[in-house]
């Protein structure tokens, strides 16, 4: 069978030892890796430069997942802490869990790497303390949920530590998980907005 004008590799001069046919066919062979490579190179830079890192000093923590940073510049920044949900202030282990974060960040220099800005303008990403995760601590300690809806974008990996710490919360019933029938604050809020 015939094959079109514009095929770059005539399978039938490739299958007679013909010389341009091969010499064709490493051609369009090198410029297909090199394209392949650069794929590969530019979705790691986009894939790299999709967290920004902010360092600063907590001045603010308004409740379980979301703090103030002063950066150095003087600026603040309201960081929501990506991955979890903590109780809200009227519910119960809300104040707990503000407290507990508080313990852990107030008045300390953290780096957060964030990825986007959610719907109320806040800085969406992980806050580190001393290299300690605080949404990973929070959960750890029984003060919040991990924000499964949310989980997609989290890196795999601490995606998985986040649901295995919650495991293990729940199983040894620390914090909010001490009572049988804690309700999610996603949950809270909806039946809040429906009264």
């Amino acid at each position: 069978m015939p094959q079109p004008a514009n095929n770059p590799i005539d399978p039938d001069a490739i299958g007679s030892g013909s010389e341009a046919g091969l010499q064709r066919a490493r051609t369009v062979l090198r410029w297909v890796i090199v394209a392949a490579l650069a794929v590969g190179i530019a979705a790691f830079y986009v894939l790299s430069a999709a967290a920004e890192e902010l360092t600063g000093k907590v001045v603010r923590v308004a409740d379980g997942d979301t703090i103030t940073v002063l950066d150095r510049g003087n600026t603040q920044h309201k960081i929501r802490l990506m991955g979890i949900d903590a109780p809200e202030k009227g519910q119960a282990f809300g104040n707990k869990s503000r407290e507990s974060l508080a313990a852990m960040v107030a008045g300390r220099n953290v780096v957060v790497e964030w990825h986007k800005r959610d719907r109320y303008g806040r800085l969406v990403g992980q806050v580190f303390a001393d290299r300690h995760d605080a949404g990973l601590v929070q959960i750890e300690r029984g003060m919040a949920w991990h924000y499964k809806q949310y989980a997609r974008e989290q890196q795999p990996s601490d995606a998985q530590g986040y649901a295995h710490a919650e495991v293990e919360a729940k199983a040894a019933r620390r914090g909010l998980w001490a009572d049988p029938k804690a309700m999610p604050p996603w949950e809270w809020r909806r039946t809040k907005a429906a009264n």
